[in-house]
């Protein structure tokens, strides 16, 4: 039986997964959340992309760590991020059209990429962005190390003291506590959030839904009943279908590269 699934590697970042004919296809730069780049979770749902028909990179950005330990999210440079969208475009096996999907804090990282990307004007934005699980304000950094379960000898919340992100650098305009400006990035934006999500509450999802009809930008926003941050089976089914949905319509929008 001939692979289903093509490992392709995107120079100086890593791997990407695609189907298994030449393409080119539409891509999704994955972002994890503070599980880490070695948990394998990003890998598992560029596999489920790839049976879509889509080339998809799961973006390794945390700091340190390895197989047994998830590293840390700490002055992360997100235009290293930029730097990745921007290979993944000219990429041979990429046609050009490019969404970002975050969970958890990679849809922090997601939505702060772009909305940066927006107030720099940086050029070619991505053309979609979706999010599981988003909080509408910054964060601070994430050190798995250090972290315990709630209740557990020794835990704390994140320490507001120690910045999460980068960007040329500085953490200026990225301090914890400051609106994630969502208002800045123009394209679709997906969001979508357990309603019994006990880690950030889905308040914040509503928030950013409100801020975006506000400001007559496109938004499509879902509640899932009975899920936490992360969806269960019939749940993740259910999110997957209504991701890879908006993802068909709204990479189909955009213009195909000329020869």
């Amino acid at each position: 039986m001939p692979l289903a699934v093509i490992r392709r590697l995107l120079p100086d970042f890593g791997t990407t997964y695609g189907p298994p004919s030449d393409g080119p296809f539409p891509a999704v730069l994955i972002l994890h959340g503070s599980e880490g780049a070695f948990s394998g979770w990003s890998h598992r749902t560029a596999a489920i992309l790839v049976a879509s028909g889509y080339l998809a990179y799961p973006h390794g950005y945390s700091k340190g760590g390895n197989a047994w330990n998830a590293g840390s999210i700490e002055d992360v440079e997100l235009t290293r991020t930029v730097d990745a969208l921007a290979s993944l475009r000219d990429f041979s096996a990429c046609d050009g059209r490019i969404a970002i999907y975050g969970v958890s804090r990679g849809a922090e990282h997601a939505l702060l990429v772009a909305s940066m990307m927006a107030r720099h004007g940086l050029a070619p934005l991505p053309d979609a962005v979706a999010c599981l699980a988003a909080p509408d304000a910054v964060c601070g950094a994430f050190d798995a190390r250090s972290y315990r379960d709630p209740g557990d000898p020794g835990w704390q919340a994140w320490d507001a003291a120690r910045r999460a992100w980068l960007w040329n650098g500085t953490s200026n305009g990225l301090l914890p506590t400051s609106p994630i400006p969502v208002e800045a990035y123009p394209g679709p934006l997906f969001l979508a959030a357990g309603l019994d999500d006990r880690t950030w509450s889905p308040e914040m999802t509503r928030r950013l839904e409100t801020r975006r009809k506000d400001a007559s930008l496109p938004v499509e926003a879902h509640y899932y009943q009975g899920e936490g941050h992360l969806p269960g089976s019939d749940g993740e089914n259910n999110h997957h279908s209504l991701l890879l949905n908006f993802l068909d319509h709204s990479l189909a929008s955009q213009p195909q590269p000329q020869p």
